[in-house]
């Protein structure tokens, strides 16, 4: 069930929420629970058997990891829960994967199975790593209700598509949180903030990257290439900071609230810069359980771009069982270990606007082996980026698609990938409050006025949209 489809948005949300209001504080999270497991299972009953399977595993290995009496046993545990954890990852997504290489290679002539891959597996295996490690570090309570750590692996905010929210961050909130008119509201706005950017720019832009990426690449115009992947780059960040908005927005209705997990990427001036923005939660996931247990940057210069190396390897293939992931993991590895070496200080002796420039290229380029199908279909894709094929072959022309709406969403797009948008409204209010008069208060009104009515628009508007057009994916959904 996609946050952005009409049943969610008027027959499962507000059923939800006003089961959730009415419910005495005493079973609301049981009301919850039961929501999220419906939720999950509107994608495959066997899928929610798998998840299942995750909580009674994490549930055992946590109480086993908190109730040991010695440190080795306790480090045995934490070790066969996250062996188990990563098993069943590897099996749902990697098998077949594995065995396609073990038979490129000549290692292996059997035939490959089908495996389905469960929705979100990376995402609550994460969650579900993340709540085994905390409570062996001492950096979390024992959840020894079963029901409890059910409903924080199984929260349909956050179930599908991140963020990645650790146990840590949300186990007080659990137990008891406090829902008021202005976090509801604040929760409103923010969900609808993130189904606008979803609907309205996220999902033209994907049938413009679909058209570029899904034709031969001998086919595409310099133009056409160029605007291929940049649509594709618009798509990629308002597909999944929307749906983290609209996830942020919805545990803000629940009560919770989830840590950021945009921070306006593409005003980065360095890969680093931009791994400090861009999907905040896993970068920090990488970080704190696999980077800094590596030894971080403490073993000297080589270990450390060993294990950024290792990192990134490992980042692009969470993202998907292919090696253009593994290249796209691998490029930002890559270019955050020549920062390390010295190009990050040579780098800012240049304007600033070098160095925005130097990340978005980087980032675009990197962009092309994430989307492509295969490392192949990228590099023949960076070729027609720069003319390499003969032009009496690009029958796709850029005017097919450059069109007034176009340049809207992408002016919108631009704009709202900076944080002008926030400062303006910030000094809006900063305005009014250091200026109390009644026609201030008259024109504060009137903001608030104009919100409502935009928010509202916004809501029919994408309304229509979802109606009217029946492409509506979710980028990170393959997760």
């Amino acid at each position: 069930m996609l946050f952005s489809s009409p049943i969610f948005l008027y027959l499962f949300l507000p059923l939800v929420l006003l089961l959730t209001y009415l419910s005495p504080k005493k079973i609301q999270n049981y009301t919850l629970l039961i929501a999220s497991l419906l939720f999950y299972a509107w994608g495959g009953v066997s899928f929610l058997a798998l998840l299942m399977t995750s909580v009674t595993l994490n549930y055992t290995f946590g109480l086993l990891v908190n109730y040991a009496k010695t440190q080795r046993r306790k480090t045995i545990f934490l070790g066969i829960g996250v062996v188990l954890n990563l098993s069943l990852l590897v099996y749902f997504k990697y098998a077949n994967f594995i065995v396609f290489n073990l038979k490129e290679s000549g290692f292996y002539s059997g035939e490959l199975s089908k495996i389905i891959l469960p929705i979100g597996i990376s995402f609550f295996t994460f969650h579900a790593m993340s709540y085994l490690i905390d409570v062996y570090r001492d950096q979390a309570h024992i959840q020894n209700n079963f029901a409890k750590l059910t409903l924080y692996l199984s929260l349909f905010p956050q179930l599908i598509a991140g963020p990645i929210v650790r146990y840590k961050d949300v186990d007080k909130q659990i137990e008891s949180r406090s829902m008021s008119v202005d976090k509801f509201s604040s929760g409103i706005r923010r969900f609808m903030l993130g189904l606008m950017r979803k609907v309205l720019i996220a999902n033209p832009m994907a049938l413009i990257a679909d058209q570029a990426f899904n034709s031969d690449p001998h086919s595409l115009s310099i133009a056409m290439a160029w605007l291929g992947i940049i649509a594709y780059s618009v798509q990629i960040y308002y597909d999944f900071a929307g749906y983290s908005d609209m996830a942020l927005g919805l545990g803000r209705m629940l009560g919770f609230e989830f840590l950021e997990n945009f921070n306006f990427p593409y005003i980065a001036k360095s890969i680093k810069d931009f791994w400090h923005r861009w999907h905040i939660s896993l970068s920090t996931w990488f970080r704190d359980y696999l980077y800094i247990p590596l030894g971080g940057n403490r073993l000297g210069g080589v270990r450390t771009y060993v294990n950024l190396a290792i990192v990134f390897f490992l980042t692009g293939l969470w993202h998907g069982a292919a090696w253009n992931f593994v290249v796209w993991g691998l490029i930002h590895g890559f270019f955050l270990i020549i920062e390390r070496l010295g190009f990050e200080k040579f780098i800012k002796r240049f304007p600033t606007i070098i160095q925005h420039l130097y990340t978005l290229l980087v980032v675009l380029f990197a962009w092309i082996f994430f989307r492509a199908n295969d490392f192949a279909h990228a590099i023949k894709y960076i070729k027609a980026m720069f003319g390499q094929f003969d032009f009496a072959f690009n029958n796709i022309s850029v005017l097919e698609f450059v069109n007034y709406d176009t340049i809207i969403i992408l002016t919108i797009a631009f704009l709202g990938a900076t944080p002008i948008f926030e400062t303006l409204i910030k000094k809006w209010n900063n305005f009014h409050n250091n200026h109390i008069s009644f026609l201030s208060t008259i024109s504060l009104h009137s903001y608030q006025l104009a919100s409502i009515f935009f928010l509202i628009f916004g809501l029919l508007y994408s309304t229509m949209q979802l109606i009217t057009n029946s492409y509506n994916p979710f980028i990170y959904f393959r997760f």
